[in-house]
C-alpha cells in the first residue's frame, strides 16, 4: 500500500481557493484533506479536481454525428482529458433521426465508461432562423421520436440535457422532458422574451451558448437573451474569444440574479487534438485563425479547451480563479446532478489537475506525483501537454 501527503500552494475545494492545505493519497486516489504535515511532498500550483464540460461536439478528429458509438464517445473523451477535461457531455447535434437514436444507444452502452457523463442533445427541434451551423434540412418540431430516446436514456439512469427552441416545442413537451429529469436548455432560438419565459415556468433549467444562435437584447424587445439572464437559469457560455465579446461576458456575469448561475462550455469539435478540418454534413470544416468556419463561411463550433476558457476568464474577464474553476468544474457537475466532479475526495489523482500560475495544466497529480520530469516541468512553469 502506498500512503503519502501532497502539499501544493493553493488547492480548489469545489467553492473557493484554500491554502495550507494538503492531500493524503492512499494508492492512487485521494482520501483526506487535512492541515499540511511536516511530511508531505510539496509541490507547486494550485490542485484542483478536473474539468467537466457538458458540450462536446468531437475530439481528437472523431464527432460524434459521424461516429454516434460508444468508441466514438470514449475518443472523443480521451482527446479531451489531455488538456485536463476529465468529464464530458458527448453532443449530438441536429441530424437524422437515426443518427440521435444511435447517439443515445451509444450513451447507454458508455455508461460508466471513463470520462462520459451522459448525452447532451442539441437539436434537431430548433429555430431554423436561429440554426447556426446546424442543417435546416433535419430541423423539426419535437416529435416522439426524440421524447421515447430522452425516456429510454432516463430509465437507464444516463444524465441527458436537451436544447431546444420554445417555438419548436410545446409547453407540455417541455414540462414531459423535465419530469424524465431530462435538463431542458434553451437554445438555437428565435422566440420572444415572453415565449422564453414560459418555457422556463414548464420546466426549462439551463441556457445553450448564451448570447449564440438566439434573439438578441433590444431596448423593447429582451428577446431570449433578456428573458435568460434575467431570469435563475443555468446558462453556458463559450469563452474563446470569438463567439462571444469579452465585454458581452462581463455584462451577463454582473447581470445575473445569482452567483454560480453561469457555466463554462467549449462547444468543441474534432480540431480539438486532432487534425485542422473534418467533414460535417459532408462538407468542409476548417481551422482559421482559431476559428472554425464551414462552407457558408460562418463559425461552426469552437476550437477551445475548457483549460483555455478558464485562462481567458481569468485573465480577460477578470473573474477570481475560484470562480473561474466553479463555472469550469462545480455548477456543470451540479447541472447534471454530478456534485462528486467537484469534489477530491475519492478521485483518483489522475482526475486531479496541477495548475500553472499562469493557469496552464502542468499535468495531473499523478503525473506529478510519480514523475520527477513532471515536477521539474512545473519547477520551470513549462506544461507537460496543451
Amino acid at each position: 500500500m502506498t500512503d503519502c501527503w501532497v502539499a501544493p500552494e493553493s488547492l480548489f475545494d469545489g467553492q473557493d481557493i484554500v491554502y495550507g492545505q494538503a492531500v493524503r493519497i492512499v494508492d492512487g486516489r485521494i482520501t483526506e484533506i487535512a492541515k499540511t504535515p511536516d511530511s508531505a511532498v510539496r509541490i507547486k500550483g494550485c490542485l484542483t479536481p478536473g474539468f467537466v464540460d457538458l458540450q462536446v461536439n468531437g475530439g481528437g478528429g472523431v464527432m460524434l454525428n459521424t461516429t454516434p458509438t460508444r468508441g466514438g464517445m470514449a475518443d472523443i473523451a480521451a482527446a479531451h482529458r489531455t488538456f485536463g477535461t476529465v468529464a464530458v457531455m458527448p453532443t449530438v447535434i441536429t441530424d437524422h433521426w437515426a443518427v440521435l437514436e444511435q447517439a443515445a444507444d451509444a450513451a447507454i452502452a458508455a455508461k460508466g465508461d471513463d470520462g462520459i457523463i451522459g448525452l447532451h442533445i442539441e437539436g434537431p427541434h430548433i429555430s431554423v432562423a436561429r440554426r447556426g451551423t446546424h442543417n435546416a434540412i433535419h430541423v423539426r418540431p419535437m416529435d416522439d421520436r426524440t421524447l421515447n430516446a430522452v425516456a429510454g436514456l432516463r430509465r437507464h439512469d444516463i444524465a441527458v440535457m436537451i436544447t431546444v427552441a420554445p417555438e419548436a416545442t410545446t409547453h407540455d413537451q417541455i414540462v414531459a422532458l423535465a419530469q424524465m429529469g431530462a435538463v431542458v436548455s434553451i437554445g438555437h432560438t428565435n422566440a420572444t422574451c415572453e415565449d422564453t419565459e414560459a418555457a422556463i415556468s414548464a420546466g426549462a433549467s439551463c441556457a445553450t451558448h448564451l448570447f449564440n444562435a438566439m434573439s438578441p437584447m433590444v431596448g423593447r424587445a429582451p428577446g431570449a437573451v433578456g428573458a435568460l439572464i434575467n431570469s435563475h437559469v443555468w446558462s453556458g457560455i463559450i469563452c474563446d474569444g470569438f463567439h462571444v465579446d469579452d465585454r458581452m461576458i462581463k455584462l451577463a456575469l454582473r447581470a445575473r440574479p445569482d452567483d454560480d448561475l453561469m457555466f463554462l462550455v467549449s462547444d468543441a469539435m474534432a480540431t480539438v487534438g486532432g487534425p485542422t478540418q473534418f467533414d460535417l454534413y459532408a462538407q468542409n470544416v476548417h481551422l482559421e485563425k482559431g476559428r472554425l468556419i464551414n462552407a457558408e463561411g460562418n463559425l461552426a463550433g469552437a476550437h477551445v479547451t475548457q483549460a483555455e476558457g478558464v485562462a481567458r476568464l481569468v485573465h480577460e474577464i477578470d473573474v477570481s480563479l475560484a470562480q473561474a474553476l466553479r463555472m469550469a468544474i462545480t455548477v456543470p457537475a451540479r447541472i447534471v446532478g454530478q456534485a462528486n466532479l467537484a469534489q477530491m475526495i475519492g478521485r483518483p489523482v489522475r482526475d486531479v489537475l496541477v495548475l500553472l500560475d499562469d493557469l496552464r495544466v502542468a499535468g495531473t497529480l499523478g503525473q506529478t506525483q510519480s514523475s520527477k520530469a513532471a515536477h521539474d516541468a512545473a519547477e520551470l512553469h513549462k506544461p507537460l501537454y496543451l
